[in-house]
């Protein structure tokens, strides 16, 4: 199940603490909603950012002093200001929040740490856990309510080497080789 696809009710892995993916919270029918339209934002959002090159990028980097991730191709660099989420480890089955990731700037994990004070207000626990040992579906479930909490405008699954980083962006800067720019930005009422 890739984190881009729409999921079925999460029905993953117990965590050490013996509880199931549904003990985490993510049954109740605000995050089913919350879900759902997250989902939706998320193919919403591949969608048109599809139209600068998302995802076909010859590679990615990410400054977390600028806070700006880059994405390059051969005839242009795309640019954008960004936020971490989390990361999702597949073999490990765990998901970790970027603001209890000690190797990420606590500017790069603001969204996420809003996400986190939403969670405790609301007593959803997968969202104010540091770590979660989760399989994929939940890891999708838990990016796509943050997506739809935090209703941000870009959202990257990227690659890593042990983990898959979740980030989420801004307004994309566009400049070609011959340094002419264009600005793509993604107005979240007329998707």
């Amino acid at each position: 199940m890739s984190i881009f696809r729409r999921s079925r009710a999460p029905e993953g892995p117990k965590d050490p603490e013996g509880l199931t993916d549904l003990d985490l919270g993510l049954d109740g029918d605000e995050l089913t909603l919350l879900r759902l339209e997250g989902e939706d934002l998320i193919g919403r959002l591949a969608h048109a950012h599809m139209s600068w090159g998302l995802g076909t990028a010859d590679r990615w980097g990410l400054n977390q002093r600028t806070g700006i991730i880059t994405w390059t191709f051969p005839d242009k660099t795309a640019t954008a200001p960004a936020q971490i989420l989390g990361s999702y480890n597949s073999s490990a089955g765990s998901w970790l929040w970027a603001w209890a990731n000690a190797s990420i700037l606590p500017a790069m994990s603001r969204d996420a740490e809003n996400v986190r004070e939403w969670g405790e207000a609301r007593g959803h626990r997968a969202f104010s856990e540091p770590k979660l040992h989760i399989d994929e579906t939940t890891a999708a479930a838990i990016a796509a309510v943050t997506i739809s909490v935090t209703r941000a405008t870009g959202f990257y699954r990227a690659t890593g080497n042990v983990s898959m980083p979740i980030i989420t962006f801004g307004p994309v800067t566009l400049t070609a080789q011959d340094g002419t720019t264009s600005t793509v930005q993604i107005d979240l009422d007329e998707q």
